[in-house]
Formats: C-alpha cells, structure tokens, sequence
C-alpha cells in the first residue's frame, strides 16, 4: 500500500501541518517518521492478514476479507 493510505486526511493535525501538499514532495522514511511522530496521524483501523493489510472501515472490504 502506498504510505498515504495510512494517513487520517480527515484530522485536525493533518490539516492544521498542511501535509496534504507536503507529503507528495517527502521520502518514505520522512513519511514514516511523521505516521510514527503522532498516532493521531494514523488512519484507523488497520487490519493485517495474511496477504493483505486494509486502512480505514469500509464494511464490504472487511466482510470480504474476513470471509463473512
């Protein structure tokens, strides 16, 4: 996945820091210096299986992957 996936677009912190022109211009180790500097980056949930990792509840993508 790509890192932006993991990002809450949505928060205030996000906003307020204006990442969602910042981040197109970081390297993947500055991204994952911010997503590890505050967990209120963080989309959430985030569910790791096996062969897949999903960010963020989207009911079907869940029930699929959870084979319900």
């Amino acid at each position: 996945k790509d890192l932006k996936a993991f990002f809450n677009t949505s928060g205030l912190i996000y906003r307020e820091q204006q990442l969602k022109d910042k981040l197109p211009n970081l390297s993947e180790a500055e991204k994952l210096a911010l997503l590890a500097s505050n967990g209120m980056l963080v989309k959430r949930p985030i569910l790791v299986l096996d062969d897949k990792v999903l960010v963020g509840f989207k009911e079907a993508e869940w029930k699929e992957a959870l084979g319900v």
